[in-house]
């Protein structure tokens, strides 16, 4: 590992870190320690590393807010590419934003709204980066990436690609983003919007949030996927779960499809507590709930 590690110092100016705790770089404060934690500077270091790793045969697994994801207690023996550096945004003269997969998407949908360019803006306060939104195709209140994407560039071993949207194939919380590449950047297209209208929604988009999902305590956001013509956390609530616990992980008294670190939870509880929902909730409506959340490590 460290010979690896000092073949990535050679290429990288960002750090590049053995058995770095992942807990300290997941919402849901839990995971163990990555192989390695490198965090590329621009699209040609995320290249190199990239075709690094493969000359090695490392796995690795890209990371932008740490949301939506559950790191196991044994931690992930491959790589983990932290994008956070990736976060240039470019409005371009045919119309289109260019924005690196590394931009959160509240900076991204700010700037848009004070452009007046709509069509984001009821993602207002996800907290994801514009790859991971893209790869799940990050979506609240009828609008969704899939909307406003025309392409996306993904980088792999061999180098950089594009894929229009149609390629991508972008679903319900989905998309046909392989597992051997990474979003590094989008090409967005927004419709015309009034900018002071824009603004407002975004409000009530945050007020709305904190005022359903301000939880108090450190999660992931939705655990599950809602069901066709159903909604995850009612169904969950209906169960007779809400606020039920395991360890140190419990779901919310507050909102009962966020499963919440009360203090020093372990991957294994939330799993635990995962589990107890599909059993209950299938055993009352015969309805299997599919987890939103992605679940990586070893235990």
């Amino acid at each position: 590992m460290n010979v690896i590690a000092a073949a990535l110092r050679e290429i990288l100016q960002g750090p590049v870190l053995v058995g770095e705790p992942l807990r300290r770089h997941t919402t849901w404060r839990i995971g163990g320690p990555a192989g390695l934690f490198i965090a590329p500077q621009s699209e040609e270091e995320l290249l190199a590393a990239l075709h690094l790793l493969a000359r090695v045969n490392m796995p690795w697994l890209a990371l932008g807010t740490g949301s939506n994801i559950l790191v196991r207690d044994g931690g992930f023996r491959g790589a983990v590419i932290h994008m956070g550096a990736l976060q240039s945004i470019a409005f371009r003269d045919d119309g289109t934003v260019k924005v690196g997969g590394g931009l959160s998407m509240m900076r991204l949908i700010r700037q848009a709204v004070q452009r007046g360019l709509a069509g984001l803006e009821d993602l207002a306060g996800i907290p994801a980066t514009v790859g991971g939104a893209v790869k799940m195709n990050a979506g609240a209140a009828g609008q969704d990436m899939a909307g406003v994407l025309e392409g996306a560039l993904l980088a792999g071993s061999e180098g950089m690609e594009y894929w229009t949207a149609e390629r991508l194939d972008m679903r319900y919380r989905a998309s046909a983003v392989p597992s051997d590449r990474i979003v590094a950047a989008a090409i967005l297209r927004f419709t015309p919007g009034d900018p002071e209208r824009l603004e407002a929604c975004v409000q009530q988009r945050l007020h709305a949030r904190r005022k359903a999902q301000g939880v108090g305590k450190p999660n992931a956001g939705s655990v599950f996927k809602n069901p066709p013509g159903h909604q995850a956390w009612r169904l969950i609530d209906e169960s007779g779960l809400r606020g039920h616990s395991i360890g140190g992980a419990q779901i919310s008294e507050k909102h009962a499809n966020f499963i919440i670190n009360r203090g020093g939870a372990k991957a294994a509880d939330v799993l635990s507590l995962i589990g107890q929902i599909q059993e209950v909730v299938r055993g009352r409506t015969g309805i299997m709930l599919e987890p939103e959340v992605q679940v990586i490590g070893e235990a």
